[in-house]
């Protein structure tokens, strides 16, 4: 079975069994955010992880597929350069229009350099709104400034 064929299975047992990635998350032992990158195959999980996942979607995973949740992924994976899942292609239209805004922004109060993805955090949460809820997506990552040698 490849990656994508698991996350294939780990969606539709998750879609089966009516459970939350929140759900999920809470018997992984990490959040939201992190446990559904991992279970849709951006991020590696230790075995224990592996195991409870199974367990609260209700897949008894074999040892190769743990391994394979083991394994670190190829990450950024996506099937074109350009995603073409609207959602997807929304926040990739937000970088294209404020990614230069956001760069300047950082330089101008941290320096030269970046904004880690891996000392990252994320939080999605829901705010009522009386013209309809929005999307509240909050990251934060460590800076790392370039060096010189």
């Amino acid at each position: 079975m490849s990656r994508e064929e698991l996350t294939e299975k780990i969606v539709a047992y998750k879609t089966l069994n009516g459970k939350k990635w929140s759900e999920i998350a809470e018997s992984v032992g990490q959040s939201k955010e992190w446990t559904t990158a991992a279970l849709l195959g951006q991020i590696s999980l230790s075995k224990e992880q592996a195991e409870a996942a199974g367990a609260a979607i209700g897949i008894n995973f074999s040892e190769e597929e743990i391994a394979q949740l083991m394994t670190v992924p190829y990450r950024g994976s996506l099937p074109s350069s350009v995603p073409t899942d609207p959602l997807i292609y929304r926040l990739y239209e937000i970088v294209m229009i404020y990614g230069t805004t956001m760069k300047g922004l950082i330089e101008e109060e941290f320096g030269d350099g970046i904004m880690s993805a891996i000392d990252f955090d994320m939080d999605i949460s829901r705010i009522p709104d009386p013209k309809g809820d929005r999307v509240k997506v909050t990251m934060s990552g460590k800076f790392l400034p370039y060096k010189t040698y």
